[in-house]
């Protein structure tokens, strides 16, 4: 079927398709974490495993990252339905940020992507640690404010689910689970296109002008990684691809940015969050991506 079309469409549909193929097992997974989420954890649950030190609270966040296989495709909707249950923000957030780094099977990617390699590895997992921890200290201790979109809830809800059978208690986190995806999934969609289309129809040699000044190269790199929104499992054979070019601090930027910011993980966010946090979100991550990548250059 794409081969009757100009090679342009074929190019965009071929990438597109790649794109929503890679992405859609991992929103899907975190659809169904979400719905059992929603049926089966209670907010008191939560307060009864959650340490009461709030800096021990961004440290559990950061390191349960690391033993769920996910990519920032899936987690959004798992970190929603996390807060709903009264998961603290600066507990949630550094979730979001580490989990589709640091996880064994991003790690290994990026280990085998660079030739079996752990400088990448290294600095990737340590990048990851210290931006996730500087936006939950930010989350903990200056702006703790609810970052979710208010939407109706029923105040019952716990109480009703207690009162299920176990079988009636699995179906109610598979229609959570479907109703999420469905929900999510547009938004999916709606992003794979859009950077589908950015990489068939802006010229790469835009983005390879000015590859000899580090900061510069930094910059277009987290841009690079924006428009391309890759998955986390994918995006570190792409880096490694690019080394000669940019050199490893721009790596570095493009490995750490893109799995946190990008088109389909934002637009999904603003499904769920406040504009005013996704915006100061962005910022936060930008920056510290750039301090951190700028350090890179300097060793």
């Amino acid at each position: 079927m794409l081969n009757n079309l100009p090679d342009v469409w074929s190019q965009l549909a071929a990438i597109f398709l790649s794109i929503i193929i890679e992405a859609l097992p991992f929103v899907l997974f975190g659809c169904l974490v979400a719905g059992v989420i929603e049926t089966y954890l209670s907010p008191s649950l939560v307060a009864k495993f959650l340490p009461r030190n709030r800096f021990l609270r961004v440290l559990v966040g950061i390191f349960a990252g690391f033993f769920f296989p996910s990519c920032e495709c899936g987690i959004v909707p798992i970190i929603n339905r996390f807060l709903e249950k009264k998961v603290p923000t600066y507990t949630g957030i550094p979730f979001l940020i580490a989990a589709p780094i640091i996880n064994p099977v991003v790690l290994f990617a990026t280990f085998v992507a660079f030739g079996n390699s752990f400088k990448f590895v290294l600095f990737r997992f340590l990048g990851a640690v210290i931006i996730a921890l500087v936006v939950g200290l930010i989350l903990a201790y200056k702006f703790d404010d609810p970052i979710l979109l208010e939407t109706p809830t029923t105040h019952d809800h716990t109480h009703h689910v207690a009162k299920l059978t176990p079988w009636q208690k699995l179906w109610s986190a598979l229609t959570h689970a479907v109703d999420e995806f469905f929900d999510t999934g547009r938004y999916l969609i709606f992003g794979s296109l859009i950077a589908a289309s950015i990489q068939v129809f802006v010229p790469t040699r835009l983005l390879t002008t000015f590859t000899h000044r580090p900061i510069v190269a930094i910059l277009l790199m987290m841009l690079f990684a924006f428009l391309l929104s890759l998955c986390s499992e994918a995006d570190a054979f792409i880096g490694a691809s690019l080394l000669s070019l940019f050199g490893t601090a721009p790596i570095i930027a493009f490995l750490l940015f893109g799995p946190v910011v990008d088109i389909k993980n934002l637009l999904m966010m603003k499904h769920y969050f406040k504009t005013k946090f996704i915006v100061r979100y962005v910022i936060a991550i930008s920056l510290l991506v750039l301090t951190i990548s700028m350090g890179v250059s300097l060793l």
